[in-house]
């Protein structure tokens, strides 16, 4: 089979960066399914472990956690799932990635792709769907509901592929009152598209913007990059016993800062869950199919930004790139061989 993969960390401009390669083709077993690719997205994490990871044994690392396709194959244990399922995922960090023609995937952490979506429209959607989903409601604790509350959520970073679509759930999820921040003029543009009751500049002092909207206190603070450029500004805008949630991967950061108003840090890292095989490694499946119920009944659309063309390392060096440089705007996806 085909897939992407490199045989040494080099840097994205090097000759060899990212190489068209040939693997064999998996086998399910156990609670696994066997995937024929059809469309994948690219994310964040795919260039941080090109950079930290060298392969070793001469074999090629092969990167991708996104994906949609179609299961030809199950394991023997495999109780949700049949072949012929149309399905959506992240996969694992720990195991081969979906840049390739076939994957294996354990089903406790796949969802049934949305149907009104194409395949490059759902590929855009599991990684930082899972990501947002869980900072929102397994460490921030908001509740789900349909009536206003009082909570004010504030999105650092909104614009990226996990602001994206976290900006929806709370919009569809939450009584919410959300501020997002994005600098750029088609940012702006975009956040406010997707639901933002409100857009600052993160690139200007955020404390003063938010008391001029006059919404209350900041409550819940998702922190989508740059958290330790913003620490202080979280802390004076933070209500007491506020919450503060992070996804990046800051080389310091001062938490005593946060003792005095009592507030509460999370770190999410939505493979957590596969890495360790926990107890409820299952939840992301099931929080997958409730989104992609929430797309077929439109109440939440695709955050796709681009569209780079065919599933190759030329493409992919291309999308490696852009995301290094911070230009994305949504999601990066790739389609077919």
């Amino acid at each position: 089979m085909k897939v992407i993969g490199y045989t040494h960390s080099l840097d994205i401009n090097e000759p060899n960066a990212l190489m068209d390669l040939e693997a064999k083709k998996p086998s399910a077993s156990g609670r696994d399914l066997l995937v024929k690719i059809n469309a994948i997205a690219v994310n964040p994490v795919d260039y941080k472990i090109r950079h930290r990871v060298n392969p070793e044994g001469g074999e090629p690392k092969v990167l991708g956690w996104d994906a949609v396709g179609e299961v030809v194959e199950i394991g023997a244990d495999v109780t949700e799932f049949a072949v012929g399922d149309r399905v959506y995922y992240a996969g694992d960090l720990t195991r081969s990635g979906s840049n390739a023609e076939y994957q294996l995937v354990d089903e406790r952490i796949v969802g049934k792709a949305p149907r009104t979506l194409s395949d490059s429209e759902a590929a855009a959607l599991p990684l930082t769907t899972i990501t947002a989903y869980e900072l929102l409601f397994d460490h921030l604790a908001l509740k789900q509901q349909s009536e206003k509350s009082d909570e004010v959520v504030l999105v650092v970073g909104a614009a990226g592929g996990v602001g994206s679509i976290m900006v929806q759930l709370l919009k569809t999820l939450t009584g919410a009152t959300v501020i997002a921040t994005a600098s750029r003029e088609s940012s702006k543009n975009w956040v406010k598209e997707l639901g933002a009751d409100h857009i600052v500049d993160h690139s200007k002092p955020m404390a003063e913007q938010i008391k001029a909207l006059n919404v209350g206190e900041v409550t819940h603070v998702a922190s989508l990059n740059n958290t330790h450029q913003y620490v202080d500004a979280f802390v004076g805008v933070l209500k007491p016993k506020g919450k503060l949630a992070l996804i990046d991967d800051p080389d310091s950061l001062d938490i005593s800062k946060l003792k005095q108003k009592s507030l509460s840090l999370h770190w999410e890292f939505m493979f957590t869950r596969s890495m360790f095989e926990t107890d409820d490694m299952a939840e992301q499946s099931r929080l997958l199919d409730h989104v992609s119920s929430l797309i077929d009944e439109g109440k939440i659309k695709t955050t796709v930004g681009k569209h780079l063309g065919k599933i190759n390392a030329a493409n992919l060096i291309e999308a490696h790139k852009v995301l290094e440089e911070g230009r994305a705007i949504g999601k990066l996806v790739l389609e077919g061989f």
